[in-house]
């Protein structure tokens, strides 16, 4: 084919993928060397800058052979048709793909962070539940054994002591009485 018959053929690719594509943003990537960025649609319109080969571009209109794009950092302007990809050059996705597998790796060494700290808290909490666990059956046994009287040298103990301070008692009454009555009978 001749030149003049593939720019158009080009251009009518590109205008049909992008309304195959949808309503929603559009991307292009630059092919080829770095190219004008143009005021309006046409080589005879001013040159506001210019791209460079792989940029990505965000496609707002498109005129023939024109296309209306704007770039990452918000200024805007015309390119012909025929030198954008519909596709994401190997460079840039392979950057993309790279940065997306750092962002994983992150994310797995975060998630392998958290996972430890949860393994720490459930082994603090284990060792909480088994002390509590060792206290309630302490406890247990504790309530057992008062229901079952184990209390009852206590209560032995409490009487035999009762029982010998009230012998004491009388008996020291007894003995101090005999020799002397300090009480007046009237």
């Amino acid at each position: 084919m001749t030149r003049s018959l593939r720019a158009p053929a080009s251009v009518l690719a590109f205008v049909l993928l992008l309304a195959a594509a949808g309503a929603g943003a559009e991307e292009a990537w630059v092919r080829g060397a770095s190219l004008n960025l143009r005021a309006g649609a046409g080589i005879d319109q001013p040159v506001l800058g210019s791209v460079a080969p792989g940029e990505r571009l965000e496609v707002l209109a498109s005129s023939g052979e024109w296309v209306r794009v704007r770039r990452a950092d918000g200024s805007g302007g015309w390119i012909a048709a025929s030198y954008l990809l519909r596709d994401a050059p190997p460079a840039a996705r392979i950057a993309e793909l790279e940065a997306e597998a750092e962002r994983l790796r992150q994310e797995l060494d975060a998630a392998g962070t958290h996972a430890a700290d949860l393994r720490d808290r459930s082994d603090q909490d284990a060792q909480a539940s088994a002390a509590l666990q060792a206290e309630l059956e302490r406890a247990r046994r504790e309530s057992d054994a008062l229901r079952a009287g184990a209390r009852w040298p206590e209560w032995i103990a409490g009487a035999l002591i009762f029982t010998t301070g009230m012998a004491l008692g009388a008996w020291l009454r007894g003995v101090s009485g005999r020799r002397r009555q300090t009480r007046l009978r009237l």
